[in-house]
């Protein structure tokens, strides 16, 4: 996992911290972890080798951010500002920030945040329902492109069904405590944060059961080594791959008579190459965004014209044009919010279906 710390030690914030890793691992050194200070590493995504490559490169191009500490603290508000340029420089790079301090983030935003950087995704932590209520909130009214809410140390059981209906969270992570002094984490916990992701399309991930895990009833005392290789076999997780084969559901579409009847003309290939697919596939986002994501669809079963645009010719061939349609053919629930991993997923359906009509015309 790579990791880039540009300073190191923090304060503790909230009952989540009470036997908090860096400490514990600092106090082996006797290091006082509640000193925040620049580490060697502060300019890493800088640095070049002999060749003149970066030597941050990350694993798929994932870097985690302030691992010793935590992003917005109020003693890191002087080398922030530095920190925002390299992220923004190394745009090949997706860098994963996780935070308890998410109500001090509006004050800590470059310039050129707009509605928030494509390589950043912002993980509020909230280990109870308390703090639950308290900060995703202020997390979900923040301009972010990507956030996760991560449940860790988990230490009781969380309804936030509320905050992921908004359809803003794209996953939450579930994990106990480790350490000689953690806390239980109960099972039942678990499973229920991913009854809520399942009902909402949010992507589920079980990290660790922790050091002590109680299931039905029976508690465990997990060695450190097999935490999370012990999460991973209970199976639970919910991923949708943004790669995902659609050709299951492309051959049931072409056994309906209605589906396969819709076409691309080559003005319509014309109109893509013109505009670029990438634009295209910008409508196509903006189109599902405003009138098929939301609870209650305006106008359900008559917003997506039937021509006029190569997206809504595209989404009657995909049944992605109502809720009904949704439904019937992606068994998405009507009466709530679509998540944004479904509304990414509709959009690259789409955007498959258009990609293999363009195949047929040479324009």
């Amino acid at each position: 996992m790579p990791v880039w710390n540009p300073w190191h030690g923090c304060r503790k914030y909230s009952s989540g911290c009470k036997n908090c890793y860096v400490y514990r691992r600092d106090s082996a050194f006797g290091k006082d972890s509640s000193v925040i200070n620049k580490t060697k590493a502060f300019d890493l995504p800088l640095k070049k080798d002999r060749n003149g490559r970066y030597k941050l490169l990350g694993s798929a191009g994932v870097v985690y951010t302030c691992m010793t500490s935590d992003f917005f603290i109020e003693e890191a508000d002087e080398w922030r500002s530095e920190i925002w340029k390299m992220i923004s420089l190394r745009s090949d790079l997706h860098f994963i920030i996780i935070t308890k301090r998410i109500v001090r983030m509006s004050e800590c935003l470059p310039e050129n945040w707009g509605s928030g950087y494509d390589n950043v995704t912002i993980c509020c932590t909230c280990e109870n329902q308390e703090e639950a209520d308290r900060r995703l909130p202020v997390f979900l009214e923040l301009p972010i492109k990507h956030r996760h809410i991560i449940e860790e140390p988990m230490l009781s059981d969380i309804n936030i069904s509320k905050y992921l209906e908004t359809g803003k969270i794209s996953r939450v992570i579930c994990g106990g405590e480790s350490g000689d002094n953690a806390r239980i984490c109960d099972y039942e916990w678990i499973l229920d944060s991913r009854k809520q992701c399942e009902k909402t399309g949010t992507e589920f991930y079980f990290k660790q059961t922790g050091a002590k895990f109680r299931k039905d009833g029976r508690l465990y005392n997990v060695k450190r080594k097999y935490q999370m290789s012990q999460a991973q076999k209970a199976g639970i997780n919910i991923v949708y791959e943004k790669t995902k084969d659609h050709s299951v559901l492309f051959n049931r579409l072409s056994g309906s008579s209605f589906r396969s009847r819709f076409r691309l003309s080559e003005r319509d290939v014309l109109y893509i190459k013109e505009k670029g697919i990438e634009t295209i596939r910008s409508h196509a986002n903006d189109f599902i965004t405003k009138r098929l994501a939301p609870e209650y669809p305006e106008n359900d079963g008559k917003q997506t014209p039937m021509r006029g645009h190569p997206v809504f010719i595209a989404q009657h061939a995909c049944a992605c044009c109502c809720r009904d349609c949704l439904y019937k053919w992606h068994r998405i629930e009507k009466g709530r919010k679509l998540s944004e991993n479904e509304i990414n997923d509709l959009v690259d359906i789409v955007m498959e279906w258009i990609q293999r009509q363009s195949e047929n015309y040479r324009v």
